[in-house]
């Protein structure tokens, strides 16, 4: 059985009949980013306000997909998935002065009915912490490693970039707590790795790279995960013979650090799509949160956060994929991955059309049928609008021939082929 976020996303075949949400071909006046137009146009998603989207059923079905590729790689690196809530209390937040607006100025703060002061989480490091107080006692206890996939809520100043840098967003958040700085080091490099894997396997590794930042509100330095695309907004100095990446914010403390020559440094745009932070005992000193250690004494636990933005990723590869057609996904995150178009209602096209259709689901290959009464042109650039990756045609053209004709996205022209043939690519 597999993960839960991928049988959600595989399992499903749909009409587009049924489909609830319909393409468009306008926008919100307001919406000036690429990746927000895009998919607000294809029916991904819809958008609330300034910085707020609701995802529609095709965009929880990347988004899940996204989820899916991630929890893999968070569990084979021993992390352990939970939920914690997003209702803050003030107290657990006074404890590291986080609470203060002057130190984070994002907070959407409001009162229980009590008259009591909480908050809307914009991270969960203080309340993880406050949480494993309860479990985690003894070296014998660790290390322990959670994450979550939760909603975060930040006040931003500015909200343009669509779904890139958003007021209410999708996270994936880890963190460890370990007896050792060695211990937390080498997870700290573990979760490097796992990233990077991440990246790859979203298709954005070779664009992705380890950059030395700013650790803001959080700590003095971290290490962001920046995708170059020029509708981020980051700039990245880039020396490409040492591949090392510096974020400009602290670019002359690390040029010192790292010993880097401005002269070899490319100026580039780019978009943070993760980051990670080492807090020593920093935290847990803060808290006063300790653990037994072997000589039987009270320390304090090394502690590490690692956040991936789920929705902004999202932003960045639509951005970055797109076309002139409209959205281009890659395989395996696009929410179909096949684009199944009949053209002509007669009972033999329908029936032929059904029967591809059962076979690319019993092959386990999530299809899109349009089976609206609308023209091939409008079907093929619905198709393509939404980044499907292959779109497969049947017609009394093809019966005649008893082929298929099939088309990759990005493809110029399509070609004839058989089932057995379009099963075979489908599955290799």
């Amino acid at each position: 059985m597999g993960e839960p976020g991928l049988a959600y996303a595989k399992l499903l075949t749909m009409k587009r009949t049924e489909l609830f949400t319909k393409t468009s071909k306008t926008v919100p006046a307001d919406e000036t980013a690429l990746n927000a137009k895009l998919l607000i146009r294809a029916g991904y998603v819809h958008k609330e306000m300034a910085g707020v989207y609701a995802y529609l059923p095709l965009g929880l079905r990347v988004l899940e997909k996204i989820k899916g590729i991630i929890r893999e790689e968070m569990n084979a690196i021993g992390g352990q998935e939970l939920l914690m809530t997003n209702l803050q209390p003030k107290a657990v937040w006074q404890t590291t002065q986080r609470w203060d607006d002057n130190i984070v100025d994002i907070w959407f703060k409001t009162k229980l009915q009590s008259g009591e002061d909480i908050g809307l989480a914009w991270s969960h490091e203080e309340p993880i912490m406050n949480m494993l107080r309860d479990y985690v006692h003894s070296y014998k206890d660790l290390p322990v490693a959670v994450y979550q996939f939760q909603t975060k809520l930040r006040n931003e100043l500015r909200a343009k970039s669509g779904i890139m840098r958003g007021r209410e967003f999708l996270m994936k958040d880890m963190y460890s707590v370990h007896a050792t700085k060695e211990d937390l080091d080498d997870f700290y490099n573990q979760t490097i790795e796992a990233y990077k894997r991440v990246y790859d396997r979203l298709g954005i590794g070779n664009l992705t790279y380890v950059t030395f930042a700013s650790g803001g509100a959080f700590t003095k330095f971290s290490h962001e995960f920046q995708t170059l695309c020029e509708a981020g907004e980051d700039w990245l100095y880039l020396d490409r013979e040492r591949n090392i990446a510096v974020n400009e914010e602290v670019l002359d403390d690390a040029v010192k650090e790292l010993g880097l020559s401005k002269d070899k440094l490319e100026k580039l745009r780019s978009a943070e799509v993760g980051n990670i932070f080492n807090f020593g005992t920093d935290k847990a000193e803060q808290m006063g949160i300790t653990f037994a250690d072997q000589d039987n004494t009270q320390k304090p636990f090394y502690y590490g956060s690692y956040g991936i933005g789920v929705t902004r990723v999202m932003g960045v590869i639509a951005e970055l994929f797109a076309d002139d057609r409209g959205l281009v996904w890659p395989d395996n995150i696009a929410p179909y991955r096949v684009y199944l178009v009949n053209i002509g209602n007669s009972p033999e096209v329908l029936a032929r059309t059904q029967a591809v259709y059962d076979a690319l689901q019993e092959s386990g290959i999530d299809v899109l049928w349009d089976d609206r009464e609308a023209r091939p042109g409008e079907k093929f650039a619905d198709g393509d609008l939404m980044g499907i990756p292959h779109r497969v045609v049947i017609s009394e053209k093809t019966m005649a021939s008893d082929s298929l004709e099939y088309k990759g996205r990005t493809d110029e022209t399509p070609i004839n082929t058989s089932l057995e043939e379009l099963l075979n690519r489908l599955t290799a």
